[in-house]
């Protein structure tokens, strides 16, 4: 705010002095140039009028003027040489580096020139009109800079309070720095208003963040407990011999309801937060975590003609939090697997993205453009999931700059890839992610 002030009053005072120059200077040029040209002429008539009188009237000279009389058809030597082509009227000439105007005017029988001298009307005219100006440009330029500095002091508070607000931490909050006191200047009442207003917003915001700290704390716990619960006596029944085939079925569906909640879960935890995801970042290779989740999806395919691979390109090293690419390549793989009831999912690691394709129904491109849509799910798979897969890995993409790629084709399949800008190549003899100084 104070730059932005501080330019309207640098180009206002540049406005200001080139407009006041401009037309000093354009109307000392017009005055000077018009009243030089009348007295001229009439200095003229006067002499005409001399002459009628007395024939051997003596040309005008002054010390600003010089006249020349020329009667009758005499010749014009015994005029100086830069006058004696001039033709009848005005006439600007220079004489030892002096600007004369010329007046050329024939009556009475003769001819008559007059030669001025601007030099001392310039004078005048500099003493008279610029310096004059000069004193007024200072005059405006004091005022101006005094209404800077009060202007300055009226929004000092209010640059304090945006500082405030700037450099605030969510998560600790200092309220007292909206105190009036605390702040520079003179405050007053539409300042202390707009601090009061701070104030109250400043105290919801930190309700809200420990209402977010209190939610992701007991989640953490309160949800996780019970799916744990379930997949341990998932796992208790699984073993029971007597269950008949159907039984066997239900469980194998509560089980794989189950890991897609535990995956949700992770997921709304780590989105849940404003500035980080609570996780630790660490130094790891890719392919670990992604062998990893392949083979946590493989059960989904179950009864199923799909084949599930992993292709290598190449490989790469990050410092990420590697629970976070495991919530989004988990849920890519398990839209694969839900929406492809037969042919292949190729999973692929590049260089520097991972890839995950695969031959199932595939999208239109009205479907593309609403796939990030929360709760948006394509009809054509009634064993589809819960709409929010596609949002929750786009929301990550988005918070850790991992570019996500989808391309699809109806009923050919799709293409998921992220890329990830700051991985580290891995080439074969490179010293492990981790065992090297970072």
């Amino acid at each position: 705010m104070r730059r932005k002030i501080w330019i309207v009053f640098v180009l206002q005072l540049a406005a200001i002095t080139f407009a006041t120059l401009v037309g000093v200077y354009g109307a000392a040029m017009i005055v000077e140039d018009l009243l030089i040209r009348r007295a001229l002429k009439e200095e003229a008539a006067h002499y005409f009028q001399r002459v009628r009188n007395d024939p051997s009237a003596e040309a005008p000279d002054t010390y600003n003027m010089s006249g020349y009389w020329i009667a009758g058809a005499a010749p014009r030597a015994a005029l100086p040489a830069n006058l004696r082509a001039l033709e009848p009227g005005y006439h600007r000439v220079e004489h030892d580096g002096n600007d004369e105007l010329v007046y050329v005017t024939q009556a009475e029988g003769g001819t008559l020139l007059l030669v001025f001298k601007q030099e001392q009307v310039h004078r005048l005219a500099f003493l008279f009109g610029f310096v004059p100006l000069t004193v007024v440009l200072l005059i405006v330029y004091l005022t101006t800079w005094l209404t800077y500095r009060a202007s300055r002091r009226a929004l000092s508070p209010v640059v304090a309070l945006a500082s405030v607000v700037r450099d605030w931490d969510p998560k600790a909050p200092n309220l007292d720095a909206l105190e009036p006191d605390n702040l520079p200047g003179e405050v007053d009442r539409d300042v202390e208003v707009l601090a009061g207003a701070l104030y109250g917003f400043a105290t919801r915001i930190e309700d809200f963040v420990e209402r977010e700290r209190n939610f992701t704390r007991d989640a953490s716990h309160e949800l996780r407990s019970p799916l744990t619960v379930i997949k341990v006596a998932s796992d208790v029944l699984e073993d029971e011999e007597q269950l008949t085939a159907f039984a066997r079925r239900s469980i194998g569906r509560i089980r794989t309801a189950t890991r897609d909640m535990e995956a949700l879960i992770e997921a709304f935890l780590i989105l849940a937060r404003e500035s980080d995801t609570g996780l630790p970042e660490e130094d790891f290779q890719i392919d670990d975590l992604v062998v990893d989740e392949t083979e946590r999806v493989r059960p989904l395919l179950d009864n199923k003609p799909v084949q599930l691979s992993l292709e290598r390109e190449g490989s790469f090293c990050l410092h990420a939090p590697p629970r976070v690419l495991s919530v989004m390549l988990g849920n890519l793989l398990r839209n694969a697997c839900h929406y492809t009831e037969e042919g292949r999912i190729v999973v692929t690691i590049g260089g520097d993205f991972v890839r995950v394709e695969d031959t199932g129904v595939g999208m239109s491109d009205d479907d593309l453009a609403r796939v990030f849509t929360p709760y948006f799910r394509v009809d054509r798979n009634p064993r589809g999931g819960h709409g929010v897969g596609l949002t929750i890995v786009k929301r990550l993409s988005d918070r850790f700059a991992w570019p996500l790629e989808l391309k699809s084709v109806l009923g050919k399949g799709t293409v998921a890839s992220i890329r990830f800008p700051r991985a580290t190549a891995v080439q074969d003899g490179t010293i492990p992610c981790g065992d090297s100084e970072r």
